[in-house]
């Protein structure tokens, strides 16, 4: 199992991380939400707790929870521009059906 981060992703929490003086890295989880029943979540993790796994690319860590692998495993978070929107991505192969808006997915 492992999450992947490319390196404009990793840049963009690599720059928020110095900004805020502290963290660990970022944590990424998924929360039952939306018209589709999942959406994702993205917070600084100031602590890694014994049961998260950590996955490190281009120098910055991606810390998740055991229960929110199993939606993420396999996942890029990239970070980008589309027209006027700019924010991450989540190319996750275990989507089988996204909501209209592209807030939540389903599994």
């Amino acid at each position: 199992m492992a999450i992947s981060m490319t390196e404009a992703a990793a840049d963009h929490v690599r720059r928020y991380l110095e900004n805020r003086g502290q963290g660990e890295g970022l944590r990424v989880g998924v929360r039952t939400s939306g018209c589709s029943g999942m959406a994702y979540v993205l917070e600084f993790a100031d602590e890694i707790e014994p049961e998260d796994q950590v996955f490190e690319n281009h120098g910055v860590k991606v810390v998740i929870d055991p229960k929110s692998l199993v939606y993420l495993d396999g996942t890029e978070l990239d970070y980008g521009r589309e027209g006027l929107n700019e924010g991450f991505m989540f190319n996750n192969p275990n989507v089988s059906d996204e909501c209209g808006c592209g807030e939540s997915f389903n599994v």
